[in-house]
C-alpha cells in the first residue's frame, strides 16, 4: 500500500499565517475564559447590586456561544479533546466521499463539453506560438534542442529498420508512376509558356557555334573533298563549298533568332507537340520510358548513391549538433524566427490552428476526463489527511477562530436580552 501524499509547509507566508493562526487561537480561548471568569465574579457580586445579574446573563450566554462554537470549528478537522463522539473529525471521516464528489464535481463542472469548448476558443493558440518563434532568442533555443535530438532520431532511425523500409516504399512508389503522361503534360506546359522556343534559340547558337570553329569546317570540307570530282579538287571547290555552306547556315540561324514569327518556329512548334502527344498517346514510347525507369532505379549506383547521402547528412548533422559547425542551427533559427512572422501575419492560418487545436484538445478532454477524475479522487484517498487539515487550518483557520469570537459576542447579546425580559416579567 502506497504511503500517504505528503505536503509542503514553505510556500511564501506559511510560516506567518501559523504564527498568526496560533495567537488567534489564543486570543479566542482567553475570551473564553474571560467570559466565564465573569460569569463567575458577576454571580458572586450579584447579591451586592442586580445590575450583575445583567453582566452574568451576558457572560453565561457568552461563554456557552464561544464553547458550542469551539467545539463546531474543532468537530470539523478533529475530535475535541480526543474524545469519540460522534459526528466530529468530518473531513477525515469522509474523506473517500470527499475524494469520489470532488472527482465527480471536476469531470461534471469543469470538464463538460460546453465549457470546455468555451475557454479554448478564448485561447489564441496561434499568436502564442507566433510570438514565441519569432523570438530570436526562443528560435535560437528551439534549433540547439532540435539538434541534440536529431543525431538520438538519425541512430533510432537506422537500428530500427525505418530506413530500409522507407527507401522500399520510396522504391515502390516511383515504380508505380507512370511517366509517359507526366512527362507529355510537364512538356505541354513548357510549350504553352513558350519556354521551348528559348531552348530552339539555344540549339541554333551551339549548332553554329560549333559548325564554325575550324576542327567542323575542316571535317565538313574533308568530307565534300573526298565526294567532288578530281577536277573541281583542284580548283578548291571545296573550301569555296563549305564557305558558302557556314554562311548560308549562319543566315538562316541569325534569321530565324530575330525573328519570333518565323516559319521554322512554327515548324518547330508542331514537331514538339506531335512529339508530346506521341508521348502521352504511343504505348511503345510509354514502354520505353517505364524501362528506362526500371533500369535506372535497378542500378546499384543509385543504392550507393543514397546511401553516400545519408551517410554525409548524417555527418553533418552530427557536427551541427557537437557545435563544430553553426550553419544548420543558425538556418533552423532563422527557419522558426521566418515562421512565426508569416504566422503572425496570417490570420486564416492563425484561426485555423486555433481550430485544430481546439479539436484535437476537446476530443483528448472528453476521452480522459472520466481518467482525470479518477486520478483527482485517488489524490485525495492518498492524502495525509493529519497534514492536509494542518495546511487548511493555517490558510483558513484564522477566519474560522473569528466564529468563535461571534459566537461568544451573540451568545452573550442573546442572554443579555432573554435576562432583560425575564427581568421585566418579573417586575410585572
Amino acid at each position: 500500500m502506497p504511503s500517504p501524499a505528503t505536503f509542503s509547509f514553505d510556500a511564501p507566508g506559511d510560516a506567518a499565517r501559523a504564527a498568526e493562526l496560533r495567537w488567534v487561537k489564543a486570543l479566542a480561548t482567553l475570551v473564553l475564559a474571560g467570559t466565564l471568569a465573569l460569569f463567575v465574579t458577576a454571580k458572586i457580586l450579584l447579591p451586592l447590586h442586580p445590575a450583575f445579574g445583567f453582566i452574568a446573563a451576558f457572560a453565561e450566554a457568552a461563554t456557552i456561544g464561544g464553547l458550542a462554537d469551539w467545539y463546531a470549528v474543532v468537530a470539523l478537522f478533529k475530535r475535541p479533546l480526543g474524545l469519540p463522539i460522534p459526528h466530529t473529525a468530518i473531513i477525515q471521516g469522509n474523506q473517500q466521499r470527499i475524494a469520489d464528489k470532488l472527482g465527480e464535481f471536476i469531470e461534471v463542472h469543469f470538464l463538460e463539453a460546453g465549457p470546455v469548448d468555451a475557454r479554448l476558443r478564448q485561447i489564441d493558440f496561434a499568436s502564442f506560438i507566433a510570438d514565441w518563434l519569432r523570438d530570436r532568442k526562443r528560435s535560437t533555443d528551439l534549433a540547439r534542442f532540435t539538434l541534440r535530438l536529431l543525431p538520438e532520431a538519425v541512430t533510432a532511425t537506422e537500428s530500427s529498420g525505418l530506413m530500409t523500409f522507407i527507401i522500399r516504399r520510396i522504391a515502390s512508389q516511383l515504380q508505380a508512376i507512370d511517366l509517359a503522361p507526366l512527362a507529355a503534360g510537364t512538356l505541354r506546359a513548357f510549350v504553352a509558356e513558350g519556354r521551348h522556343q528559348g531552348l530552339l534559340d539555344d540549339i541554333l547558337r551551339a549548332v553554329h557555334q560549333s559548325l564554325t570553329q575550324a576542327e567542323t569546317m575542316a571535317m565538313v570540307r574533308e568530307k565534300i573533298r573526298n565526294e567532288l570530282p578530281t577536277l573541281l579538287r583542284l580548283y578548291r571547290a571545296d573550301k569555296y563549298l563549305v564557305n558558302k555552306i557556314v554562311a548560308s547556315a549562319t543566315a538562316f540561324f541569325e534569321e530565324v533568332r530575330r525573328d519570333p514569327k518565323h516559319p521554322f518556329r512554327g515548324e518547330f512548334d508542331r514537331l514538339v507537340l506531335s512529339f508530346v502527344d506521341r508521348l502521352g498517346s504511343d504505348p511503345a514510347y510509354a514502354g520505353r520510358i517505364d524501362g528506362l525507369k526500371r533500369d535506372l532505379l535497378a542500378r546499384p549506383e543509385l543504392g550507393d548513391l543514397a546511401k553516400n547521402i545519408w551517410s554525409n547528412a548524417r555527418s553533418f548533422i552530427e557536427r551541427s549538433a557537437s557545435g563544430e559547425t553553426q550553419v544548420l542551427q543558425q538556418h533552423l533559427a532563422r527557419m522558426f524566427t521566418a515562421a512565426g512572422e508569416a504566422l503572425a501575419g496570417d490570420s486564416e492560418l492563425r484561426a485555423e490552428i486555433n481550430q485544430g487545436f481546439v479539436a484535437v484538445l476537446r476530443s483528448f478532454i472528453a476521452d480522459q476526463k472520466s481518467g482525470v477524475s479518477s486520478f483527482i479522487s485517488d489524490q485525495v484517498k492518498a492524502w495525509d489527511m493529519g497534514q492536509l487539515i494542518s495546511l487548511i487550518e493555517i490558510n483558513i483557520g484564522r477566519d474560522l477562530q473569528y466564529i468563535r469570537f461571534n459566537g461568544s459576542l451573540i451568545g452573550g447579546l442573546a442572554g443579555l436580552v432573554l435576562y432583560s425580559i425575564e427581568f421585566l416579567l418579573r417586575l410585572l
